[in-house]
């Protein structure tokens, strides 16, 4: 399974789209500083996940939410105030509040 997430950064006001196969891990490396492009705008909150079967349809994905249409979709359709609680408790407990492949 690979997942597509989308991250907020409350404090720069900054979104970053990525993909992975392990959800939980990742938010953590983002956090730590370990990724060049989000090192400089911590701290990240996950405000929206997608799973995908492989890696080709992880990266269709990603590549959709990083077009205008896609950024769109998500500046129109997640806000975070409403989505990063629970959305976190679950990642943090280990289960990943997955959304897959639905757009609403």
């Amino acid at each position: 399974m690979v997942y597509v997430y989308v991250l907020y950064s409350e404090t720069f006001k900054k979104h970053y789209v990525g993909m992975t196969e392990n959800l939980q891990n990742r938010l953590k490396e983002h956090n730590q500083g370990k990724s060049t492009f989000t090192k400089a705008y911590v701290p990240w909150k996950i405000i929206y996940v997608e799973s995908t079967q492989n890696f080709k349809e992880g990266r269709l994905r990603e590549i959709y939410l990083k077009s205008t249409a896609g950024k769109k979709f998500v500046k129109n359709n997640w806000r975070t105030e409403s989505r990063v609680p629970c959305l976190l408790d679950a990642v943090w407990q280990g289960i990943p509040y997955v959304v897959q492949n639905s757009l609403f």
